[in-house]
């Protein structure tokens, strides 16, 4: 199993498509988007995260951690290969559950509650991907290409935002800070994705090169569950 991880705006969804069309034995996940974007109260809850953060960070991604661990239970038993899933527990934890923390928009308590949740439902039940791939953009270029998709929840979302979880995806897939044991081992592809890869073919076709070649080195890299006692 691969997971393809990116600011928002990276172009994540459009590089799973070019995936899907060129390279024919891959499975793609796409990130379960519709689940936090349901309307319940007038609103949804991925609205209301970006109109009131502070009010909706610990519902957000407490509710975000359930449904990413479900999904990687379920896809990690597949023997399928190579499964490409979209997003994960682990930058949903490391770069947008850990922003929200440093931004004060988390107190010490929901942060301690789902550090807690996080590895207890993490270790010894979800197996570490066989490798990840990085789509890395400039904050500007993730702020521009949102702008321009004008997807629901997302107009109001600041540039200083999209800046923090840049940094924050850099600490987690490239400085590997502070990770689980085991997931420092995880191979990561990057694959620069500032210019337009969806009109410029010759771009597109080193990409698919690359991961096509990052699949083949990443074949032998055994996944593990590794397990932590956990004191609540």
């Amino acid at each position: 199993m691969y997971i393809l991880e990116g600011n928002i705006g990276a172009g994540k969804t459009t590089f799973l498509n070019i995936i899907a069309q060129n390279i024919s034995d891959a499975l793609i996940v796409d990130e379960p988007l519709k689940a936090w974007d349901k309307k319940g109260q007038g609103a949804s809850l991925l609205t209301n995260f970006y109109t009131d953060t502070p009010r909706w960070a610990f519902t957000m991604e407490m509710f975000t951690l359930v449904c990413r661990v479900q999904e990687h239970m379920r896809e990690q038993e597949r023997s399928h290969t190579p499964i490409v899933m979209e997003r994960s527990i682990y930058s949903g934890y490391y770069c947008f559950a850990l922003n929200s923390y440093k931004q004060g928009f988390m107190n010490n308590l929901e942060w301690n509650v789902l550090q807690q949740w996080f590895t207890y439902l993490i270790s010894g039940k979800c197996k570490h991907p066989n490798g990840f791939i990085y789509l890395q953009v400039s904050p500007d270029t993730a702020y521009e290409r949102t702008k321009q998709r004008n997807r629901s929840g997302e107009e109001n979302i600041p540039l200083t935002y999209f800046e923090q979880i840049g940094q924050a995806m850099d600490d987690f897939l490239i400085q590997k800070s502070g990770l689980l044991p085991g997931l420092e081992d995880v191979p990561v592809l990057v694959l620069d994705c500032n210019t337009d890869f969806v009109n410029d073919k010759t771009k597109q076709k080193s990409m698919l090169a690359q991961v096509e070649q990052f699949f083949i080195e990443t074949k032998r890299f055994e996944p593990a569950v590794k397990t932590q006692e956990i004191n609540f």
